[in-house]
């Protein structure tokens, strides 16, 4: 009889939802009982919404356990392990476990899987396999060609042939040429890079060491978020590893090829996911975008030839070339192929990590794989690619997610974040929000990013205040216009696609704003109007007693009044009312 295992998500999103310690409380009532069986260590298998998460593994069935605490993990222990009786109560049902039925699991194979600080466990699902291939059996061209036959494009936003930029470095001449690994996410909302780094570090440094075959270089450079401490450690272990087994350091697999790897953590700046921007900063510079071309992969790093792909396009790569590039392109669309990986987030029910064939709708994506708008809400709009994307409306819930169909909505697909609202989200405030951010983090190089998204956050502050005017619209328009057109890197060629794209779906809630300073979600603060219903007022007094200020009077068991000069619309007395008497306009 197979003995059990036990599987503790260990990821940030599980540590954050105290999988530390469940992992102790499994441990302690296993050693209680007297088995010599502890929980095992593995990554973030997507279900975020259900951390912390334990996968009891008996025999051939897997059985997946959520929300477990350290009351639960006992249960579990004594009840399933010890006792063998599976403990259906505390099981995800089958409607959470649909989460993974819909998806398509490349970039994400061995992520909840395997335990990412042990080699011996990626190797076992086949790692280095591919690597091995691309030195032993494969010349550099044979390599770019199978990358061109899949189709991969890359990750990072762009959607730009992966094929092409390694081809285009390795025509470069140089006398050291880098591969580099852009890990700056910095999409609020986007945390798929980071998945990949703390669940499967090996599949990027395979990709990587593939990437570098394929462009004759030997050194490697992978540039993460210093806020990203669980990946540079599971990084950094991984790289060591991977040395003391052969697969990076000199004379890799007895070809004479030697490559290596190391890691710059970066300051946090979001204009350094712009691919010359990073190459600045690793130089020790500003991290401000050069003028193209020259491309990098003519003059990059230190000025010498130099390849740059996300973690996900690279964490793609060691699969395609042990699969074959045609078994990639089998999924996806005709010009879209292979998988997305996108991370859930905003008012959904099933919030997480998935990974789906191009081509898949939005509607799809967000119903059937992620369970719909949480409290069974009327869906509104997502928000893709970040700050530099724009919101998709109920509308177009049937658009193909692939890189043409949703840059013709006015969003683009970024690095894979979906932001799901509801109708309380504030599509005018949600720009804001937007504007807000790459206002503050343009790095201030060209005049048309530094003032112009100034000039934007300034007029969607006022009309989010009830201070909008006639002709805000327009500006806002000729403005964003103005400043793609002037930007000279992605972030201010992108950032006015937000206050753009909810102009044209949500024009109606910029008139609401503008001409009867009301907000329609009852989201801008400073329109928001509360007042006590005479029908619904038992003259309890609980609101009065909450009031800040002093705004609400009245006497015990009559009907209370707020006085709207004194209200300064903190919401108090509507969370506090038991009789549903505080109603908003």
């Amino acid at each position: 009889m197979a003995e059990m295992r036990i599987k503790v998500g260990l990821g940030s999103c599980g540590m954050a939802a105290g999988a530390r310690k469940t992992q102790e409380a499994i441990d302690a009532a296993l050693s209680a009982a007297g088995s010599a069986v502890r929980a095992e260590r593995t990554g973030c298998i997507g279900l975020c919404f259900a951390e912390p998460l334990v996968e009891v593994i008996d025999g051939d069935n897997s059985y997946f356990y959520g929300r477990v605490d350290a009351a639960k993990a006992e249960q579990i222990v004594n009840g399933h392990v010890i006792g063998g009786q599976v403990q259906h109560d505390l099981l995800l049902t089958d409607d959470e476990m649909a989460f993974l039925n819909r998806q398509q699991r490349i970039v994400l194979r061995n992520c909840g899987v395997i335990d990412p600080e042990n080699i011996e466990h990626y190797i076992a699902r086949g790692g280095y396999q591919a690597l091995q291939k691309a030195v032993q059996d494969m010349t550099p061209e044979q390599i770019i060609e199978e990358i061109k036959i899949s189709g991969l494009r890359g990750r990072g936003g762009a959607g730009f042939p992966t094929w092409f930029k390694w081809d285009a470095c390795r025509k470069a001449e140089g006398e050291q040429k880098y591969i580099i690994c852009n890990a700056d996410e910095g999409d609020p909302g986007a945390f798929m890079d980071r998945s990949v780094l703390e669940s499967d570090p090996h599949a990027l440094l395979e990709g990587m060491a593939i990437a570098a075959r394929a462009i004759g270089c030997n050194q490697g450079v992978i540039y993460v978020r210093a806020e990203y401490p669980l990946s540079i450690q599971r990084l950094e272990l991984a790289m060591a590893d991977a040395r003391a087994k052969g697969y990076l350091g000199q004379n890799i697999f007895g070809s004479g090829w030697d490559f290596d790897i190391y890691i710059k953590a970066g300051a946090g700046a979001f204009v350094c996911g712009e691919e010359t921007a990073l190459l600045a900063s690793l130089e020790g510079e500003r991290g401000m975008p050069r003028l193209k071309p020259p491309f990098p992969a003519q003059k990059g790093f230190w000025q010498q030839p130099s390849n740059i792909n996300n973690v996900e396009t690279l964490a793609n790569v060691a699969w395609i070339i042990l699969n074959g590039g045609a078994a990639y392109a089998e999924f996806g669309t005709e010009t879209s192929k292979g998988t997305k990986v996108f991370a859930l987030a905003g008012k959904i029910k099933r919030g997480g990590l998935v990974e789906v064939p191009m081509g898949m709708t939005l509607r799809e994506i967000i119903f059937e794989v992620g369970g719909g708008i949480k409290n069974d809400a009327e869906f509104k709009a997502v928000q893709m690619g970040g700050p530099s994307g724009g919101c998709i409306p109920a509308s177009l819930l049937d658009t193909p997610v692939d890189y043409e169909n949703i840059n013709k909505t006015g969003a683009i697909m970024g690095s894979g974040g979906m932001i799901v609202m509801d109708s309380t989200t504030c599509m005018v405030d949600m720009a804001r929000f937007f504007l807000d951010f790459t206002q503050k983090e343009s790095c201030g190089k060209c005049v048309h990013c530094r003032i112009g998204t100034k000039r934007m956050l300034e007029i969607l502050t006022r009309i989010t205040k009830g201070e909008g005017k006639e002709g805000d619209v327009e500006l806002l328009t000729q403005l964003g216009e103005d400043i793609k057109a002037g930007s000279l890197c992605g972030l201010g060629a992108s950032a006015p696609n937000p206050a753009l794209s909810t102009i044209r779906y949500f024009a109606d809630e910029y008139k609401a704003h503008i001409e009867d300073k009301t907000c329609p979600a009852h989201s801008c603060r400073d329109l928001l109007t509360y007042y006590i219903r005479p029908d619904k007022c038992k003259g309890c007094t609980l609101c009065s007693r909450k009031c800040p200020t002093g705004a609400i009077s009245g006497e015990l068991r009559e009907v209370f009044v707020i006085d709207q000069e004194k209200c300064i619309k903190c919401g108090n007395c509507a969370a506090v009312c038991r009789f549903d008497a505080v109603e908003v306009k």
